[in-house]
């Protein structure tokens, strides 16, 4: 296999490879988005939504047409889901390793890839943008022949490349897989690796109805209707375009998720403290249930979007923009719901960056914090009431071990086990001691695109009257 040598770094006094005029091909717009967005996760280390706000606030992007937004983000979430495999195509491809100094080379190298060997995008015009964007980069200008050489190998043969490789080895962090592995051993994690991998559907909430109702909405849209109320869509665009959206009819929500609220229970005029709450789907659906929320998070920016989703659901809550560690209200509440804060690991479906920016260290630091928040929530409870603990992480640690901490050290508290029918929920997402977990890979559906479900725990405690 021939490779190719990155050029020297040393300073020649040649003239510079970059155009003069600054047309720009068809296309190029979409793909310099895609290689920025990677860029801000893998060299920046900031989380994917993050770097897309900035991206999109900026002059060269804020007239960037629907359709070519949509490419930037399918292309550049491919890469953050299969980094590992594209890297070994690359690197299969290089004589040495590249310079440090090298610009955004390597997320637009990343980017061309996964549009050659993943998306089967044409070679041609894919070479030929990611040339350009060299070209234009004002640290990897001067990797454009090699830019060149290197993909049009990839386009050849990288795909041969890979052929009996363990992709999902590849792609997932082997602290991550050694961590899956231990807890749910080893074809669960195969299975938890190749559903996270995939691409989630859209889960939509409604506001309490009749199930006849809501099969009438999952037809309009175009979707399914699910056991445990939410109705699953097809990965989709904008979702501000789908009907019922600006009418408040739905909020977006991973059926996992939906989970929490429905194990409050019967919550119709009873005090309920959503702590940790934006951007507010817990919160709407326990409003929408009838109960007296109290909303709670750190974040002002967060919380706007909470109220933002309320107005335009038409629910209200009391929104209190305090740290919930420690937040005092000098009362006590019926039920206290805490989705904590945590690595996220259960989402990877949907927020691929986690796979890059989450480490080891992460899990003990989350847990640590999920602790005080724990301890400090369950100040919150009155005599009888309940207090919801969730979190969208697989690590045992943010989860059974962090409850089963809990309950040895506050005698007050004990398990509520959550039975599946009462909330339409499948035996298999129940623990022995009446929790929930969900994996990735639960709930097969016929249509492949429809399957799958955000990894959850949810624990139900009473505190004794």
């Amino acid at each position: 296999m021939k490779k190719v040598a990155p050029r020297s770094t040393a300073r020649r006094k040649t003239r510079s490879t970059r155009p003069k005029a600054e047309h720009a091909p068809q296309g190029l717009a979409a793909r310099d988005l895609a290689a920025r967005l990677v860029a801000g996760v893998l060299i920046g280390r900031q989380p994917f939504e993050h770097v897309l706000a900035d991206c999109l606030a900026r002059p060269q992007f804020t007239g960037l047409e629907p359709r070519d937004r949509a490419l930037a983000r399918l292309v550049s979430a491919t890469v953050l889901r299969r980094q590992g495999e594209l890297e070994f195509v690359l690197n299969g491809f290089l004589e040495r390793p590249l310079p440090a100094d090298k610009g955004r080379l390597w997320p637009i190298l990343l980017t061309a890839a996964a549009q050659l060997v993943c998306l089967g995008m044409p070679p041609h015009a894919v070479v030929d943008i990611a040339v350009e964007l060299t070209r234009r980069d004002r640290g990897a200008h001067r990797f454009s022949k090699l830019a060149n050489a290197v993909l049009r190998r990839v386009g050849e043969r990288g795909a041969a490349l890979l052929e009996g490789q363990d992709r999902l080895r590849l792609n997932i962090p082997d602290w991550l897989w050694q961590r899956w592995q231990a807890a749910y051993g080893s074809d669960a994690a195969r299975r938890i690796a190749e559903a996270s991998l995939q691409e989630a559907a859209l889960d939509i909430s409604l506001k309490p109805g009749t199930e006849a109702a809501a099969r009438v909405w999952a037809e309009r849209l175009g979707g399914r209707f699910l056991a445990i109320g939410s109705i699953r869509l097809p990965p989709q665009g904008r979702v501000e375009d789908l009907p019922g959206y600006a009418d408040g009819a739905w909020w977006v929500q991973d059926a996992a998720a939906a989970l929490v609220a429905r194990v409050a229970g019967d919550v119709v005029e009873r005090s309920v403290a959503d702590l940790c709450a934006a951007p507010g789907g817990k919160t709407a659906g326990l409003a929408a249930a009838g109960a007296r929320v109290t909303a709670v998070d750190v974040s002002g920016m967060r919380l706007s979007r909470l109220r933002a989703n309320l107005a335009r659901l038409g629910l209200s809550a009391e929104i209190i923009e305090a740290d919930a560690a420690s937040w005092s209200p000098g009362r006590t509440f019926d039920t206290v719901v805490l989705d904590a804060p945590c690595t996220g690991t259960g989402t990877i479906r949907r927020h691929p960056d986690i796979l890059r920016l989450k480490k080891a260290e992460d899990v003990k630091r989350m847990a640590e914090t999920q602790r005080a928040l724990l301890g400090h929530a369950a100040t919150l409870v009155r005599p009888g009431g309940l207090l919801v603990y969730s979190t969208c992480s697989l690590e045992p640690e943010e989860g059974e071990m962090q409850i089963d901490g809990f309950l040895a050290a506050h005698a007050e508290f004990a398990r509520v086990p959550i039975v599946a029918r009462d909330i339409g929920a499948e035996a298999e997402w129940i623990t022995p001691c009446g929790d929930i977990r969900t994996l990735p890979f639960h709930m097969r559906l016929e249509a492949s695109e429809l399957s799958g479900l955000d990894g959850f725990y949810v624990a139900r405690l009473g505190r004794c009257g």
